[in-house]
């Protein structure tokens, strides 16, 4: 299997970080979508130019999510990180879509006001933008902190697809000053997640 990916790319690691913890072997084929070559050669594999994009064999795949659905469905040991049993998905697709619908954009507008938003338009952070992001993610922290107090993880006492979807989402955490000071279980939940070899390698 291939791999399209950006090595500062949060939703690409979620990718590697599963890959690394079912042993699979990916082919490696880093995209800059800085350049123009990268840009129309993504264009070609994903119709929103983006990465991560999966190709195995004839299958192209792309968003990140479906990715770590397939892959956990595809690879023996696949479902200690995606369980099979209905409520236990059902419970780990609750966060993987919590974390799309509202985790990640809250992260995202913060990340883009004080990281990229100078790199790709010149402009300084907007403080009123600022505000209305850093709004959402307080809304969004106190929920997924009360859910992590006394568990281990976010659909109980083991890893899942889902936990590595929400930490990865902070992985600009201190470049871009997350407020993440006033909730201790999603930090130590985020300490548990940096503690991992596959974290740690990838």
């Amino acid at each position: 299997m291939k791999l399209h990916y950006g090595p500062l790319s949060s939703n690409s690691r979620k990718v590697t970080i599963l890959a690394a913890l079912l042993g699979i072997e990916l082919e490696r084929r880093i995209v800059d979508l800085r350049r123009p070559e990268d840009r129309a050669a993504m264009l070609a594999i994903n119709p929103n130019g983006k990465v991560p994009v999966l190709e195995d064999g004839d299958f192209v795949l792309w968003e990140s999510t479906a990715i770590l659905h397939y892959l956990c469905d595809k690879t023996p040991g696949g479902e200690r990180y995606f369980p099979k049993e209905l409520r236990a998905r059902a419970e780990v697709n609750r966060w993987l879509s919590w974390g799309l619908a509202h985790w990640s954009v809250a992260i995202g507008g913060i990340t883009y006001e004080r990281l990229w938003k100078k790199f790709v338009t010149g402009q300084d952070a907007d403080p009123a933008q600022l505000a209305l992001h850093e709004a959402a993610f307080h809304r969004f922290a106190r929920v997924l902190d009360a859910h992590l107090a006394g568990r281990a993880y976010v659909a109980g006492d083991t890893l899942t697809i889902a936990d590595i979807a929400l930490g990865t989402a902070l992985d600009q955490a201190g470049p871009a000053r997350l407020p993440l000071e006033p909730y201790a279980a999603v930090r130590a939940w985020l300490g548990r997640l940096q503690s991992l070899e596959a974290w740690k390698t990838t």
